[in-house]
């Protein structure tokens, strides 16, 4: 007995609607609901489903139940394999953009870690007299200091950060859950949504504000000073309520209350967001209007590699324009900690065993406008940029492995494709 599901009908939601006419074929967006919901279409299109549990667009048919070509009551040949010539390109497709995905994702959060500690220390070392504004000049640094100190004095702080994230989609989650804040826009969206929806992006970094500041200590202070033994995963969620609260270890008297962190970590994320996300849907809106003629039909990968190629593309562009704000917010927030960090200049302390030399973070900022002026004044308009060349290495990077893997899996795609069909 073979069932089948009608071709509009995805199994969670009903009947599933028409696609969005942005993104074309390559680009399904779900629009749930019937004919009395309105149709929501959103900016980012949705991941890809798993084989074997996918959801169904529309003209599509699962191929658990495909029929063969010619008596349409034939019974099937086994049980959701596919037919014998005929290459499961939607399963290919599928495990081409997870692999994709995954490479991105692990290459965003871990591999580039090094070059944001170094960047990071560099935004906060005032006494440096190298700006690292190259690649070439960070990188130099970071594997004397790798060398000397070990290969895990670049990756600290990375459980923090992801505890930051985790912290920040939850408070999203929660704020858009209790308030009228849209948490997505819908293509179709108005000024009053949009404003919504930035608010929620401000709020949200407010209260993640304790934790970043926390999770920027973990990542810029020197291994020379920090105690393995007593520090843990946790620490970073410990520092965040006791700045909150205001209690634990004393600081110094230079440390600035959050009050006056709040609008630079707001204006941060905002700006950062609305950025990356323009930049991307630019993006799309280009790669649509060209597919035609620069789609390659034998590779599957073209249905994912854009969206990841844009959303990179707008991670670059935003960190780029908003880079000088994240040094001001970094400094401030680290004032007063009485953090020791590395000194980014490379110089090497002979007397001290060949270990990098570490430097006090003593900054006397009032406040945000107080650090613009003196940063300005007193370092030119090149020490915004401290180091950039750390965060040029990072997407480079990025940027290499994605591609790499795309041709990686493009080309194990056409030998899986050759034995499909039998060649």
């Amino acid at each position: 007995m073979t069932s089948r599901r009608p071709d509009s009908f995805d199994g969670l939601s009903g009947y599933r609607g028409r696609e969005d006419p942005f993104y074309g074929a390559s680009f399904p967006a779900r629009s749930a609901g019937g004919s009395g919901e309105s149709q929501l279409h959103h900016w980012v299109t949705s991941p890809p489903d798993i084989p074997g549990s996918r959801n169904l667009h529309t003209g599509e048919r699962t191929p658990h139940y495909e029929e063969p070509h010619g008596d349409s009551r034939a019974p099937v040949q086994g049980s959701g394999a596919p037919q014998p010539g005929v290459p499961p390109a939607e399963q290919l497709n599928r495990f081409a953009g997870f692999g994709i995905g995954l490479v991105s994702l692990f290459t965003e959060n871990v591999l580039a870690h090094p070059c944001i500690v170094f960047r990071r220390q560099c935004q906060v070392n005032y006494h440096a007299h190298s700006y690292h504004l190259t690649p070439f000049s960070a990188v130099a640094v970071m594997c004397s200091i790798t060398k000397a100190q070990g290969v895990k004095s670049l990756w600290k702080g990375m459980g923090s950060t992801f505890i930051v994230h985790g912290i920040t989609l939850g408070a999203e989650g929660i704020i858009s859950e209790f308030t009228p804040l849209p948490r997505e826009l819908s293509h179709r969206w108005s000024w009053k949504q949009l404003a919504g929806h930035l608010l929620l992006k401000g709020l949200t970094a407010m209260l993640a504000l304790p934790f970043y500041c926390a999770s920027l200590i973990e990542t810029v202070q020197s291994d020379i000073v920090r105690d393995d033994a007593s520090s843990g995963l946790l620490d970073c969620v410990r520092e965040g309520l006791a700045r909150l609260l205001g209690v634990g270890a004393p600081h110094s008297q230079r440390l600035l209350p959050l009050s006056c962190l709040l609008l630079p970590a707001a204006l941060h994320a905002v700006l950062r967001y609305s950025v990356a996300a323009a930049v991307q849907r630019v993006a799309l809106w280009l790669h649509q209007r060209t597919r035609k003629q620069r789609q390659d039909p034998s590779n599957p990968l073209d249905a994912y590699f854009p969206e990841l190629l844009a959303a990179w593309a707008g991670s670059l562009v935003a960190d780029i324009i908003v880079f000088p704000l994240e040094m001001v917010l970094h400094r401030l927030g680290l004032q007063g900690t009485r953090t020791i960090i590395d000194a980014t200049d490379g110089v090497v302390a002979v007397g001290n065993g060949g270990s990098p030399l570490v430097l006090p973070v003593n900054t006397q900022y009032d406040g945000f406008t107080d650090c613009l002026s003196a940063v300005r004044r007193k370092e030119g308009w090149a020490g915004f940029y401290r180091g950039f060349g750390a965060l040029t290495a990072q997407y480079v990077l990025h940027g290499a492995l994605l591609v790499a893997a795309r041709t990686v899996l493009r080309l194990l795609l056409l030998e899986g494709r050759k034995e499909g069909l039998g060649c």
